[in-house]
This record gives C-alpha cells, sequence and structure tokens, in this order.
C-alpha cells in the first residue's frame, strides 16, 4: 500500500458485521448500519508533544479496534474504502 497516516493517525478497514441476528432473522443490506469495528491497517508515527518528542502510539497495524459511530474520514486507497481517523477516536482494542 502507498500510503502513510501522519502524525496520530490511523488508516483502518472496516470489519463487516454477521448477516443474521441472534434469533437467525436476516438483516437485508438497507437495513444494516455500517460497522464500528474495524482492522488497522497503517498508523503514523505519533504526534508531537511540547518538548517536540513523538507520543507513542497505543495502536499497531494489525490491531481490531472499536470506534465511534461517526469517527473519521471515508477514504478510497488502492480501490478500498477505508477511514482515516485520529487514534483518539479509537475507543479501544478488541483482543
Amino acid at each position: 500500500m502507498a500510503f502513510t497516516p501522519l502524525h496520530d493517525r490511523v488508516l483502518v478497514e472496516r470489519v463487516e458485521s454477521d448477516e443474521k441476528t441472534a434469533g437467525g432473522l436476516i438483516i437485508p443490506d438497507s437495513a444494516k448500519e455500517k460497522p464500528s469495528e474495524g482492522l488497522v491497517v497503517a498508523v503514523g508515527d505519533g504526534a508531537r508533544d511540547d518538548d517536540g518528542d513523538r507520543i507513542a502510539m497505543d495502536v499497531k497495524a494489525g490491531d481490531k479496534i472499536l470506534f465511534g459511530k461517526w469517527s473519521g474520514t471515508e477514504v478510497t486507497v488502492d480501490g478500498k474504502e477505508l477511514l482515516i481517523m485520529k487514534e483518539s477516536d479509537i475507543l479501544g482494542i478488541i483482543s
């Protein structure tokens, strides 16, 4: 991939949710919400503090994350629909 986020930004690929409910009902595409889980594709080097030192990123490429419903900006990179967001928009890492 020819894209590297800058500073404290993260490039995320959405993870599609199940198409069935727990009760076995199939959810049509028109009724689905965009998933708020994703896989980190690439991360920036981190923001800088007041002294100019880098602040280490808490996430790394390959982490499965949970983010806010309206987080990030949709971008297309190499024909894939991805999100770019600040690390602070990430709610947590799913293990």
